[in-house]
């Protein structure tokens, strides 16, 4: 049975990404050098339809070159997400909406570390980023609830504004978390906790999370990190076991 995901190399030095890659999210590596009978473009080529998703260790140029003449129609066009080799930016390229490759994106981006690039306007012109922090198995309707007030204090926004979430690795599978993010559509942005310890931007640190994750606070330095550009709309507020802020992109503001 062919794997749903196809990882592609372009160089060697690639492989330890992609079998992190591949640990975390399945599919399958192919390593075109060992062919070198056969341009790498022309196998890419080959291969293309045999995935109907791709993510490709390369440069954006590359990635480019190789699918030149390859996309048909973007109902049908596999997704395509292209990763640097030091696992900086994890770029959704092709059929972003339709083939999954803004999910993909995300998906790569938290299995390495990366930062996940999305530029389909639906999603860019998103305004909001929302940080957020709970105990351990907390139903995703009490994270709803939440989410709901933190969005209330922050005026005229919704759901509908939500760019994406912002959470600490300890959180990254806690199911009440994924339900939520799974029933809005929204993507998760996960953070390594010494990425967030390396920037304590909190207003007021908690004791209990500094004594159970080891960090001063969480949702105000998640929201932060993941908006670069963006300033603190909704302080921490907490409800029922679950702490939201709320970010607001400035270049929206402009």
């Amino acid at each position: 049975m062919t794997a749903a995901l196809g990882i592609w190399l372009v160089r060697a030095e690639g492989e330890a990404l992609a079998k992190a890659l591949q640990k975390s999210l399945g599919g399958e590596i192919y390593q075109p050098w060992l062919r070198p009978d056969v341009s790498q473009k022309a196998q890419f080529a080959a291969a293309y339809r045999r995935h109907p998703q791709w993510i490709m260790v390369a440069a954006s140029g590359i990635a480019v070159r190789f699918l030149d003449g390859l996309p048909t129609d973007k109902h049908t066009d596999p997704a395509v997400v292209v990763l640097d080799e030091a696992a900086r930016f994890a770029v959704a390229l092709l059929a972003g909406h339709e083939g999954g490759a803004n999910a993909l994106a995300y998906r790569a981006a938290r299995a390495v570390g990366a930062v996940p690039v999305v530029t389909t306007a639906t999603e860019a012109l998103k305004p909001l980023t929302v940080g957020i922090g709970c105990r351990k198995g907390v139903a995703a309707d009490r994270i709803e609830a939440a989410v709901a007030q933190a969005l209330k204090a922050a005026g005229d926004y919704g759901i509908a504004d939500v760019r994406e979430m912002a959470t600490v690795d300890l959180k990254a599978e806690e199911p009440g978390l994924l339900e939520f993010c799974a029933r809005y559509d929204l993507p998760l942005r996960v953070f390594a906790r010494a990425d967030l310890a390396a920037r304590p931007w909190v207003g007021k640190p908690s004791d209990w999370v500094r004594q159970n994750v080891g960090l001063d606070g969480v949702c105000e330095p998640c929201a932060l990190v993941a908006s670069a550009r963006g300033a603190l709309l909704v302080p921490k507020t907490s409800l029922d076991g679950v702490a939201v802020a709320v970010v607001l992109d400035k270049w929206m503001e402009i």
